[in-house]
């Protein structure tokens, strides 16, 4: 692989991890709100969002390190 590709897929994944960051972080500071205002079912709501976010983006690096695995002969 060139340089200049892998500079490029660097830079994506920065961006992807800054990105995801972000949204993480914009739940956490939703449920916070919710729950000093006592919005039980928004909060409830939020929490489950949250978390279906984290499962899917760990499945998403699960299968990206599984398919980077070398095949054994």
């Amino acid at each position: 692989m060139n340089k200049s590709v892998e500079r490029t897929k660097n830079v994506d994944a920065d961006r992807n991890i800054v990105l995801i960051s972000k949204i993480y972080e914009s739940f956490e500071a939703l449920e916070e709100t919710l729950g000093k205002l006592k919005l039980e079912e928004p909060l409830f709501i939020t929490y489950i969002a949250k978390k279906s976010f984290a499962d899917t983006i760990f499945q998403a690096v699960k299968k990206n390190n599984e398919e980077k695995k070398p095949l054994k002969h």
